[in-house]
């Protein structure tokens, strides 16, 4: 039969649209678990009726009975809207890919030689786990040692999966879970290729037994990287056991493995979730890793996140819902310095953990990458765009930007060059990195890449020389904001400030796989014990193993009570008395960059009061938000209705941070929020000193002083008035503090004008 081309083209189109249509995707399906009808003896068979009713093939791929109630498939779009009609059905969901945020840290927070003391060694802190969400474990690493471990507690419910290249005998006492899941990659991605992949708990990636080493690693003495950092290697909680949870595959994170693990970890019984990972922002009762933690919350978990590497830029944030903890990430007083020292004499400050063949004593020539190719993108290194003739036995350097900064000098390498410097743009700016290059290598800030191009390119004969210097340790000022590190506003809700603190989160040593390199990069062969990396994925297990440090302390807190802590008792300046600089700007960082300050744990132990939160405050706060019933049900897992006759404000959550709006459009000019601080120190008296950088704002706090007796709770309330006209800087910054001249009570004040 032969077709006219508009006929033809017409019959392609159709068919295209229904394969389409009979395409599947992974949904996450939201039930109203009290809706079963009374036909069903168990809801795992109402599931699979609503699901069979819509699809004969469709099977479960997850059950879920902790982090939400439901369960997990594969359907059309078209099965995925009938499902979504059902009675009982709350909401039928996307799957969400999600991806990775990626020694000298306890001496830096105190931790060196008060640790011990301040957190003794006792069957409470050796009771409590803390859970890793990320890419599996590498159970051989030193810092798993279980000497001097007693058994393994009597509440732990979880188990130590067997898979590739993994049994339960791989853990012990101190790693005392393992599980992964991978159905979701699976479903999305194709079966897990094992000759490549560990299909079991095992991390090829290095990712999270860096992490969960940072949160909760053994005493490692003698640990280093190439010699760089070396001394003793720590966790955060060295007593707490570790239980790791593998959701992270090659190809990425998928929300259904990440709902399924936190299922399993509330039912194991962890006593601290670490996330180092994040997706999209949505709201919350669409985010599969906000459901998940706040039904852990419930339970009494602490869930610390990660609050992304997408900074310096303004509404970057990742996990911005109010019972997460959200970390952002700060410099170490400690760098890896390896100079440039170029032909005419100058010489320029960089950082290197390159450690190998050793450059010729003399000076080398140089060349710019964007003048040693024929590619558009030639600057930036990328892979098989550079002309070995042009810069074979030459040091290159090259622009950082699009691909990994040790994938560009394998680049330089198999093209012949000798060594590479590496120059920050304006994206980056002067903050450096340092990274395990392949070859002889540094990176330097913005400015100073510029001024090597200025000879470079007046010097048609110019030559460099790069000095390693080895590792630093007193740098000042420090900590600095990471350049990296996501910033606020929160885009959710601006009415919740957020990030909440920052801890260490560059350059940061702890344990690795020994399946991967420390670059990750296929040609690098070299196998280490431990690594240092960056990013907000290190600062998340800081606050994580604090937050079981703290736990630990004190059983009877909460989750809101052990972040109130670390949050009110984090400080915004140095001992010199200047504040807390951000890296990416070289000035002073705001809240919107560090939240409540850097994290202080020793302080933390004993802070005073806590702004305290129970699971209706966060109810409340949902129903200020005016989500639906079924948002509501769907996000917390229960029915609850909203009083019509109550008035709710976001304002009111009794969070330990201020984050002020005035709607300039509604003439709103007055803005009060109402707090309550709850007595865990001895009774006392407190009063209240406000500071503030905006003449265009009064803020008032009633009462001025709260006397406590013990465990006593008070409210207060802040009232923030505005001039009326809205100033030339949109964001202005404070801070309020309650102290008893012992405690200093601290919450961040940022206010904005919509």
């Amino acid at each position: 039969m032969k077709f006219s081309f508009p006929v033809f083209l017409l019959v392609l189109l159709m068919g295209l649209c229904d394969a389409s249509s009979s395409l599947k995707s992974t949904y996450i399906v939201h039930v109203a678990k009290s809706e079963m009808p009374e036909s069903f003896e168990h809801h795992d068979l109402w599931y699979e009726s609503s699901l069979q009713s819509v699809s004969e093939s469709a099977e479960m791929m997850y059950t879920y009975e902790n982090a939400i109630h439901g369960f997990s498939t594969r359907l059309t779009d078209e099965e995925a809207r009938l499902l979504e009609s059902q009675t009982g059905i709350l909401a039928v969901w996307p799957e969400v890919k999600y991806e990775l945020h990626t020694t000298r840290t306890p001496q830096f927070l105190g931790l060196d030689k008060t640790a011990d003391i301040l957190f003794p060694a006792s069957s409470t802190g050796s009771d409590v786990v803390v859970g890793v969400l990320d890419t599996g474990v590498w159970p051989e690493s030193k810092s798993f040692d279980d000497t001097g471990f007693g058994p393994i507690p009597t509440t732990w419910k979880g188990a130590c999966e067997s898979g590739t290249n993994f049994t339960a005998s791989n853990c012990n006492k101190k790693l005392i879970g393992a599980r992964y899941f991978a159905k979701g990659a699976e479903a999305m991605l194709g079966p897990i290729d094992e000759t490549t992949e560990s299909r079991s708990p095992r991390d090829d990636d290095g990712h999270g037994t860096h992490t969960s080493t940072t949160a909760a690693g053994s005493v490692v003495t003698g640990a280093s990287l190439f010699g760089y950092a070396s001394g003793t290697a720590r966790g955060m909680a060295t007593r707490a056991r570790v239980a790791a949870y593998k959701v992270c595959w090659k190809g990425g994170c998928f929300s259904s493995d990440i709902l399924a693990a936190i299922d399993k970890a509330i039912s194991d019984n962890v006593n601290v979730l670490s996330l180092s990972l994040g997706g999209g922002m949505s709201d919350y009762y669409r985010d599969s890793v906000a459901i998940g933690a706040f039904a852990a919350m419930e339970k009494g978990i602490l869930v610390s996140c990660s609050a992304g590497n997408a900074g310096p830029s303004a509404y970057s944030l990742s996990n911005v819902a109010p019972w997460i903890t959200t970390v952002g990430a700060g410099t170490l007083d400690r760098d890896f310095p390896a100079s440039v020292s170029l032909g005419n004499g100058l010489n320029y400050s960089g950082v290197s953990l390159y450690r190998g063949n050793a450059l010729p004593e003399s000076p080398l020539p140089l060349i710019y990458a964007g003048n040693a190719t024929n590619a558009t993108n030639g600057n930036l290194c990328m892979t098989g765009t550079l002309s070995p003739e042009l810069v074979a036995g030459k040091i290159v350097l090259c622009d950082r930007g699009m691909n990994a900064r040790v994938q560009k000098g394998a680049v330089v390498k198999a093209a012949g060059g000798l060594g590479m410097v590496l120059s920050n743009t304006a994206a980056n700016g002067e903050e450096l990195v340092a990274d395990t290059h392949l070859l002889p290598a540094t990176a330097v800030g913005e400015k100073e890449g510029d001024a090597i191009k200025k000879y470079l390119f007046s010097d048609a004969k110019s030559t460099v020389k790069i000095v390693f210097q080895g590792t630093k340790v007193g740098v000042q000022p420090s900590p600095v904001v990471a350049a990296f590190s996501s910033r606020g506003p929160n885009s959710i809700t601006p009415q919740i400030l957020k990030p909440d603190l920052i801890a260490p989160g560059v350059n940061i040593l702890a344990g690795w796989s020994k399946a991967v390199g420390p670059t990750g990069l296929p040609v690098d062969e070299r196998r280490v014990d431990f690594n240092i990396i960056s990013g907000t994925s290190m600062s998340c297990p800081h606050v994580s193993g604090l937050a079981a440090l703290i736990k630990s302390a004190h059983p009877e807190w909460s989750p809101a009570a052990v972040r109130s802590a670390l949050m009110t008792t984090a400080y915004t300046a140095y001992k010199n008395g200047n504040k807390l600089q951000d890296s990416a700007t070289g000035k002073t960082s705001t809240p919107f960059d560090h939240g409540s300050g850097h994290v202080d744990p020793v302080a933390a132990l004993n802070p005073g009061l806590v702004y305290d939160l129970t699971v209706d405050d966060y109810l409340g706060f949902l129903c200020a938000l005016n989500y639906t019933a079924t948002q509501i049900t769907a996000l917390a897992r229960r029915k609850f209705q909203c009083d019509a006759g109550k008035k709710y404000s976001v304002s009111d959550l009794n969070y330990p941070s201020f984050a002020v709006v005035f709607d300039t459009m509604g003439g709103v000019n007055t803005v009060k929020h109402t707090r309550t601080l709850t007595n865990v120190g001895p009774a006392g008296t407190y009063k209240a000193s406000v500071t503030s950088d905006s003449k265009a704002v009064k803020i008032t706090v009633d009462p001025e002083e709260l006397s406590f007796k013990e465990n006593e709770k008070k409210p207060f309330t802040v009232t923030f008035t505005s001039s009326g006209s809205t100033p030339q800087k949109v964001n202005g910054f404070g801070r309020l503090e309650w102290s008893n001249g012992k405690s200093i009570v601290g919450t961040p004040i940022s206010i904005s004008w919509d």
